[in-house]
């Protein structure tokens, strides 16, 4: 969420804005049948969806139709039981009850076009029961339906709720099982993403390993002066209490609860941010201006072990996972969820290049463990680097960056669909338009748009609660679900069409900036000092609610592949209420100015004058991992400045960026620790849980400092004297 270190008065600000405000667009990726009944485009589109594939393209519920919902049948006249009928249904419900159990326990759900093999993570042990001629006795494969009880590690339960034919699924033999599915338009866990039919419905969830101050204000409120995570844990740190609140915040903010709440309100991926330090921090970042070791502050590895717990939610409710490394050595930004508030030093200024030798690494050991077969039909994208600002970077370095990333990870991964994750560029705050045509042939990567009114440095003090711009009259929200439409879907479907798979990794409800500390701790709003009514939704009208309602459904609608920003907002300590409510997708449920089903989007621009403009598809194969992925023309990446892009690092003299300090690569990668397989009294699991390295092959030595260099604080290192000699890598050089 871009937030803090407020680079309005930069040239290009953090928002879609901008360039984009012009275009024009509608319906993202289906023109709307104008001859549909006129409710069926707002109310719940089960059967008339214009933009929806049918459900019956994939494999049957094993709960029946629409996750166990099944037809009355009429009394019949005579006894049931005396009718040739009634002794067929015997002899198939017989069968039914022997043949089940062996289908979900033995048989493994296949991947329906075979690009995938799956192999343990779906049914290593049910492999092994088919080569013995004999079922695992263990082995049980657990699904439940809507109005099911979930039983959670510790003991307690709680119902499940999702009436869109979604089912969980938990197999204690083998905890990588992929059997289950969010909805009834979204495929299983255990088949393949139709890009280009099936569509992103998704949610963030913001705060939980990248604590942000307005999403989390409790941990900020207790500890004043805290502004980043890098002041909160050296707070923290200084009261002894560093590893138990944060780690008491990793436990508890978001629950499995949540997660089957997410599957339950119809949305079937989430977006995961992470922090560089789920692998590692350093000890000594270089010196500060007056002459002090630095060392990075916050809590190193401990996280790491809840992002698999949480992985393991995902796949047991059917949610895919876009994996976002949402923080970075330096700072891609200066935000305050970059890690630290205010100077930006990743490839910018003196500790530019080597602060991104080592993002390179950190990349590096989450891809390894993402590809391994035990997580990649679950951890499907991978969005590696978060919101960099290329206004202050220069599209120069991102490019070269960009590109170093792409070949890094296709030699660990291979190419074509099933081998690793989509890889996720962000645009940088660019125009989309200018990323069209970059590394033609590459093997599935992705945009990442993040369109944020909220943030262009206006006020935006125009009402939500009166009729909607475009509409018939009945409508209610402004001028902002027309301008969501216009600014918004042509941008985002020429982008499909222009540059290949481009998705919304973020947006909101936020017309303007109120919250409690959404623009930062103590920080004024654009909008002014009356902020109070925006975060409070108590006061809210149900005109107001419904403006919000139909600006989140035109958003949705111009966007077509997105993740609302964020799930859930914690409450003020102050207020004992949430302070930003424009923010959280579950608190709109609750209150309704979110949709019940998102699907109620499709065709919702149409209703505000604008005319579609979508995307015909389907993507060229190379696009998504088919004929031709990873044949990129030498000619398109002529132009791209070389590994590293020394010469075009900004905040440097020229003279010196030929002297620009870098590390040298004679350190140990860290692999990070795959989840613990341990047996109870009545399962052992089956199968392996994997060793965190995929790529047996890739045995390069990471990066660390050079002893003999005297390296400026990494991390606020603009404006500092460059070090004339030893920062630089050869023969000599030695961690």
């Amino acid at each position: 969420m871009s937030a803090e270190f407020s680079p309005y008065g930069q040239s290009v600000p953090p928002s879609a804005g901008g360039s984009q405000a012009t275009l024009q667009g509608g319906s993202p990726y289906l023109r709307a049948d104008p001859n549909l009944p006129k409710e069926s485009l707002t109310s719940i589109p089960r059967e008339f969806a214009p933009l929806l594939p049918a459900p019956a393209t994939y494999n049957s519920s094993p709960l029946g139709k629409e996750g166990g919902y099944g037809e009355s049948v009429r009394s019949p006249k005579r006894p049931f039981y005396k009718t040739l009928w009634f002794w067929i249904i015997v002899v198939v419900l017989v069968a039914v009850a022997v043949v089940l159990p062996v289908y979900f326990v033995v048989i493994k759900p296949k991947h329906h076009n075979g690009s995938s093999s799956n192999n343990s993570s779906s049914g290593a042990s049910s492999n092994s029961s088919e080569a013995a001629g004999t079922p695992q006795p263990q082995a049980r494969l657990v699904i439940g339906g809507d109005g099911s009880t979930v039983t959670k590690e510790d003991g307690t339960t709680f119902v499940y709720n999702n009436s869109f034919g979604g089912y969980w699924a938990s197999n204690p033999s083998n905890p990588f099982d992929n059997s289950a599915r969010a909805n009834s338009w979204t495929p299983p866990l255990n088949e393949s993403w139709r890009w280009g039919t099936d569509r992103i419905f998704g949610v963030n969830l913001g705060g939980l390993f990248v604590p942000e101050p307005f999403i989390v204000p409790a941990l900020f409120e207790a500890n004043p002066g805290a502004v980043d995570e890098w002041t909160l844990s050296t707070i923290l740190a200084s009261k002894g209490q560093l590893q138990e609140v944060m780690e008491h915040h990793y436990d508890t903010f978001i629950t499995e609860e949540d997660i089957a709440q997410i599957a339950g309100a119809g949305l079937n991926w989430i977006r995961v941010p992470i922090p560089f330090w789920a692998i590692e921090t350093w000890s000594d970042v270089g010196v500060d201006a007056q002459g002090q070791k630095v060392a990075e502050p916050f809590l190193a590895r401990v996280c790491w072990k809840y992002i698999l717990r949480l992985i393991g939610w995902a796949r047991k409710y059917g949610l895919r996972v876009l994996l976002d490394l949402h923080t970075i050595p330096g700072s891609q930004n200066g935000y305050n969820h970059s890690g630290k508030l205010g100077s930006l030093n990743w490839l910018n200024g003196p500790m530019g290049i080597a602060n991104a030798e080592r993002s390179l690494d950190y990349i590096r050991t989450i891809v390894e463990f993402i590809s391994q077969p035990e997580y990649k039909d679950v951890v499907q994208m991978f969005g590696i680097l978060n919101e960099p600002f290329l206004p202050t970077i220069g599209r120069a370095p991102i490019e070269s960056f960009y590109l170093q990333v792409y070949e890094m990870v296709r030699e660990i991964t291979g190419t074509g669909e099933g081998n690793g994750p989509i890889i996720s560029f962000h645009d940088g705050f660019d125009a989309l338009k200018n990323w069209a045509g970059f590394l033609p042939g590459a093997d599935r990567i992705a945009l990442d748009e993040h369109p944020y009114f909220a943030f262009n440095g206006q006020a935006n003090r125009e009402p939500v609660n009166i009729t909607a711009d475009g509409s018939d009259g009945t409508l209610m929200g402004g001028k902002w679900p027309k301008q969501a439409c216009s600014a918004w879907s042509g941008a985002m479907n020429n982008s499909r069409k222009d540059f290949g798979i481009t998705v919304a990794g973020e947006f909101s409800n936020a017309i303007n900036d109120c919250g409690l500390w959404v623009v930062g701790v103590n920080v004024q709003a654009h909008y002014g000092d009356d902020c109070g009514y925006w975060q409070d939704a108590s006061q809210w009208s149900d005109a107001n609610k419904q403006g919000l309602l139909n600006f989140a459904l035109a958003s949705m609608d111009a966007l077509g592949d997105f993740f609302f920003w964020t799930w859930k907002i914690g409450e003020s300590t102050t207020t004992n209420t949430v302070q930003a409510p424009l923010w959280s997708y579950k608190l709109g449920l609750e209150g309704g100015w979110m949709p019940k089903d998102p699907r109620a989007a499709a065709g919702t621009c149409q209703k505000f004058g604008v005319a579609p403009q979508p995307f015909d598809g389907p993507f060229q194969p190379w696009q998504t991992g088919g004929a031709g992925a990873g044949t990129i023309a030498p000619e398109a990446t002529a132009s791209i400045a070389p590994w590293p892009p020394t010469l075009a690092v900004a905040h440097v003299p020229t003279p010196s960026a030929s002297l620009l300090p870098q590390y040298t690569s004679t350190g140990t990668p860290v692999t990070l620790p795959p989840q613990t397989l341990a047996p109870t009294a009545s399962v052992t699991p089956t199968v392996s849980a994997g060793n965190g390295w995929f790529d047996a092959k890739d045995t390069a030595p990471a990066v660390g400092p050079i002893s003999a260099c005297a390296y400026p604080n990494a991390w606020d290192a603009i404006g500092a004297q460059i070090p004339l000699s030893g920062c630089l890598p050869g023969p000599t050089a030695a961690a």
